[in-house]
């Protein structure tokens, strides 16, 4: 009766209504670069006082899902992600709005963000306590191992070229190391300038690397001003752009990658930036025509949209179960929590069982007014592709700005959006893959940490890394893969000077 009675307790005006608006305003904050669905949470996050913790949950539920979801649109349309979630559709997202698919690409992304929460969802509602307990049994050694192999395989298969991938993680590594240890708090790298104590903010970053790469790249070979007002018809071809074959014919990757999308949120840290990278390479190994990835294959949208929505039901799991905020987003949402006195963890299920399955449901119904405002709002973000190129990259501009200085308030964060945007222009001309940089920014705090924290109890000792099953596994699936990956590339070599040789 008490699951029941939170489950309805959704069902009231003003919870619906805080679950539309969330949903609304989310997806224009995650659309929008410079703004994420952590900044919508954070700025909403006050009007939430005087509100019941119903309401005020469904409010911060409905930002999230939103927020998450709403990346995929400037990711298709204008090829900047607007959310970090949304790196990798790009990739497929884009190219497939530049041949006239945009329509479709929306509706695919669309569907199967909607498909993804729901089955993040559904372990949310029925598999949190047990799948908690799996969480919390990783360590220090495990969360070094799974980071690792995750970058790695980032680094070898972003761009096909191990060498230059690697380069790109490891400047990525680099840059996450400036700023305070996260052990000692010793300075490293700064220079002298205490703006760089607290290290670099991943916004500006983000935004450096993606969108002012996007604009100098336009700003090199500038197009007509008249492009872009012709209006492209808005195609979407079967069921969101997805007939009954071709849904059968997906349904083996959105498992895979609603597989990964789970896995990596419950790992506290990670987020959604690396699973939705995982999945969209996961998906290109697994495809018989690896080759199209990158230029409009859908399965590249398929992938990454199942699995960061996916990752959202997964990353409350550890929040509600545990206590413990898997991403900055469920971070605040358990400031929104705590706000209204409740405190989420084991004892939550008895103490506050209602609630719970309130949030829940709220999640779920999320989903679908986030299907149906992205579905009626196709024909609206279709539009922004006719508004010429030049006027469309200073809007944007001018939000990343915005975006920037917003982060933390001071001009430093802007100049650091400058600097990361002739970096990222610098390796696109070079043809250097920009995600392992990304990744390797986000998940460089996470192997330091993880990794001093492993030596620490092991005193120095490397043993103890080989006597753990899970990290003895992803470190010699590291060792194998580099090891493969670069014997595969010598074969091929070998191969074509002797094909030049023979012609």
């Amino acid at each position: 009766m008490q699951n029941l009675a939170g489950i309805l307790d959704v069902f009231a005006f003003a919870p619906l209504l805080a679950i539309f608006l969330g949903v609304t305003v989310g997806i224009v904050f995650g659309s929008i670069p410079g703004l994420t669905a952590t900044m919508a949470v954070a700025l909403c996050l006050p009007m939430t006082f005087g509100m019941d913790p119903v309401t005020a949950l469904s409010l911060l539920v409905g930002l999230y899902i939103g927020g998450i979801s709403g990346g995929l649109i400037a990711a298709i349309l204008i090829n900047i992600p607007g959310t970090p979630s949304s790196i990798a559709t790009t990739f497929d997202g884009f190219p497939m709005a530049q041949r006239g698919e945009a329509g479709r690409a929306l509706g695919i992304a669309i569907l199967y963000s909607f498909l993804g929460t729901l089955v993040g969802c559904v372990v949310l509602f029925f598999l949190a306590p047990p799948l908690a307990r799996i969480a919390v049994t990783f360590g220090s050694f495990e969360y070094f191992a799974i980071s690792l192999f995750a970058l790695t395989l980032v680094a070898g298969l972003a761009s096909g070229n191990l060498l230059k991938g690697l380069a790109s993680a490891c400047v990525g590594l680099l840059v996450a190391m400036i700023g305070m240890a996260p052990v000692d708090a010793y300075n490293r790298f700064t220079g002298g300038f205490h703006a760089l104590d607290s290290g670099l903010s991943l916004l500006p970053v983000l935004l450096g690397l993606f969108a002012v790469a996007e604009v100098l790249k336009y700003a090199e070979n500038p197009t007509s001003p008249e492009e872009g007002h012709a209006m492209p018809k808005v195609k979407l071809g079967g069921f969101f752009g997805v007939d009954a074959r071709q849904f059968r014919e997906y349904l083996p990757n959105f498992l895979r990658s609603s597989a990964i999308g789970i896995g990596v949120g419950l790992l506290p840290g990670i987020g959604a930036a690396a699973s939705n990278m995982l999945a969209y390479l996961a998906a290109r190994s697994a495809s018989k025509q690896p080759d199209t990835f990158g230029k409009g294959n859908p399965q590249g949208i398929v992938a990454t949209e199942s699995a960061n929505n996916a990752g959202i039901g997964s990353a409350m799991v550890p929040l509600i179960a545990l206590g413990i905020p898997g991403d900055s987003v469920t971070a605040l949402l358990l400031g929104g929590f705590l706000i209204h006195g409740i405190q989420p963890g084991p004892l939550m299920f008895a103490m506050n069982g209602d609630l719970v399955y309130s949030v829940f449901t709220a999640m779920a119904l999320a989903a679908v007014v986030m299907l149906v405002v992205e579905y009626f709002g196709i024909r609206l973000f279709i539009r922004i592709l006719s508004v010429p190129k030049n006027y469309l990259l200073a809007v944007v501009l001018l939000m990343c700005v915005v975006g920037a200085y917003a982060t933390n308030n001071r001009m430093f964060d802007v100049w650091t959006l400058v600097a990361f945007g002739a970096l990222g222009h610098v390796m696109n001309r070079f043809d250097y893959p920009l995600p392992p940089l990304i990744l390797g920014f986000i998940l460089g705090p996470v192997i330091e940490e993880n990794l001093r924290s492993a030596l620490m109890s092991s005193r120095g000792a490397i043993l103890p890394f080989f006597e753990r099953p899970v990290t003895a596994f992803f470190l010699v699936a590291i060792l194998l893969y580099v090891l493969g990956t670069l014997f595969l590339g010598l074969r091929a070599t070998r191969r074509r000077k002797m094909a030049e040789i023979r012609a």
